[in-house]
């Protein structure tokens, strides 16, 4: 099989480099890349991205010989219906190693082609050291290097307006943009960089918030033989990615009308407030695998997709999705119907194996912030409460137990949490006296919720109720009798 390069596959020459892209990981390759070569065909445009490897180890000499090439395939469910597809993504025309090549990364920062940034540094990556000094070749953290780049970029337009670029980081984080804008003035104070620099950073240049979401696991290595038959190369880079896509960017009207990356037919939104894309995200997809992970480990059950596919493991998951997370959001802007059903064509796709125990990390955390959100807005709104929601939390607190017919349970949570849950399992003798008094004793535990929920009414009763239900029958037939209820 022939090797992968501009020549074997008959692609144009590379682009002009107008996007600086820190990271080549599977996600930006598959996400952000992928979106911008769609973009380049369907608006016929020129956007070609240079690439910053952004830590030390590896230096992509794989895909230098591939001149910038990769697949990316495209696997899962879409509407319901079996995708299997794959795309040669040309839009990237340098790669440099700022590790191996310090001065010219910041050569790279007199290109007058240069319009965006673009970034993936782990959730982690945005973020102040000071220890990084100004004259470090290069120093440690991605912002810093960012910096020392923006500031020779800076020198070299004479602080021309026109040299300011558009940053778009898709980091996890909250306000990913207005962070990787307060740590490189930051580093801008530490290095002692003048005031004239960071005006020129805040009125230059733009600084965009996003949200992101698609699940990029590439290919398995016992997989990469067939993914290379399919798309008749050998691909060192080939990726791989669920159909589903959401990339909302806080944008003005400039950068909008600049790069209209809306326009081209995928998930992609400019809005003035993400937050109501993150409350659905959160609320809905988060808000479903956490409810279902302590339900369908203890009925017994290992992956995400195997529940949905088990008839009623995949109607209790439906009632909490469906009849009590969506009643309780209020989100005008969002198609929550739809994006519940993508959200279940995902969790059903047989190319991604999710373990429910993988997804149980942290779960008390997690049930705060996904779900227990729903429960008091729904009985704020309804003046009832979500049964199945509640019905999770009492699997939640079997889960924490800590063992399973017999066998213990792998929890991976903060060592308090663990702790508490072990302590008040340890003073409960299964009796359904003692099982009310273990609900009673979570519910007040405010450490954990913030907040006395027993003065939530009719909670301490149903939630007893539910754990004494799957004490005494065990979880599948407590969800069978719960579900027939």
């Amino acid at each position: 099989m022939q090797p992968l390069t501009r020549n074997t596959a008959n692609v144009p020459a590379a682009l002009p480099a107008k996007i600086l892209q820190f990271g080549g990981g599977n996600f930006l390759r598959g996400f952000v890349d992928w979106m911008i070569d769609v973009y380049n065909e369907k608006k016929q445009a020129d956007l070609g991205v240079l690439v910053v490897k952004p830590t030390e180890r590896g230096d992509y000499q794989q895909w230098r010989d591939q001149e910038g090439l990769f697949h990316i395939l495209t696997k899962g469910l879409r509407n319901g219906e079996l995708v299997n597809e794959s795309r040669l993504v040309s839009c990237v025309s340098e790669i440099i190693h700022p590790y191996k090549d310090w001065q010219g990364f910041l050569a790279s920062a007199k290109w007058d082609t240069l319009e965006y940034v673009i970034s993936n540094t782990t959730e982690s990556g945005i973020r102040f050291s000071a220890d990084d000094r100004k004259t470090d070749a290069p120093p440690k953290e991605f912002p810093a290097k960012l910096c020392a780049w923006l500031y020779h970029r800076f020198l070299h337009f004479n602080g021309a307006e026109s040299a300011g670029l558009v940053f778009i980081p898709t980091e996890l984080i909250m306000d990913n943009g207005v962070q990787l804008k307060s740590t490189i003035l930051q580093y801008a104070d530490l290095w002692e960089l003048g005031e004239d620099f960071k005006n020129w950073i805040e009125q230059a240049n733009t600084f965009c918030n996003t949200l992101v979401d698609r699940i990029i696991p590439g290919v398995a290595k016992e997989a990469l033989a067939e993914a290379h038959q399919q798309v008749g190369f050998e691909d060192s880079m080939i990726t791989q990615g669920e159909p589903y896509h959401l990339w909302a960017i806080e944008a003005p009207a400039a950068v909008q009308a600049a790069l209209p990356l809306d326009q081209i037919g995928l998930n992609i939104i400019y809005t003035n407030d993400l937050t109501p894309y993150r409350v659905s995200k959160v609320r809905i997809l988060n808000g479903a695998h956490t409810s279902m992970v302590p339900v369908g480990y203890l009925y017994g059950i290992e992956t995400v997709r195997e529940v949905l596919e088990d008839e009623k493991m995949g109607a209790f998951v439906e009632q909490c999705i469906f009849d009590e997370i969506i009643p309780s959001l209020d989100l005008p802007e969002v198609d929550v119907d739809k994006f519940a059903k993508d959200v279940l064509d995902r969790f059903r796709n047989p190319f991604i194996r999710h373990r429910l125990i993988s997804i149980s990390l942290n779960s008390i955390s997690k049930f705060k912030t996904r779900v227990l959100p729903s429960i008091l807005a729904y009985h704020a709104k309804k003046g009832q409460l979500p049964k199945a929601l509640v019905f999770s939390m009492a699997a939640l607190l079997h889960f924490y137990k800590g063992e399973h017919n017999g066998q213990p349970i792998e929890l991976k949570d903060d060592p308090t949490h663990i702790a508490f849950m072990k302590d008040a399992w340890a003073e409960s003798d299964s009796s359904e006296d003692s099982l009310k008094a273990l609900a009673q004793n979570i519910l007040k535990w405010e450490s954990a919720w913030k907040q006395d929920l027993t003065e939530v009414s009719g909670l301490h009763q149903l939630l007893a109720n539910y754990l004494i239900m799957i004490e005494k029958e065990g979880m599948p037939i407590a969800v069978s009798k719960f579900l027939s209820a």
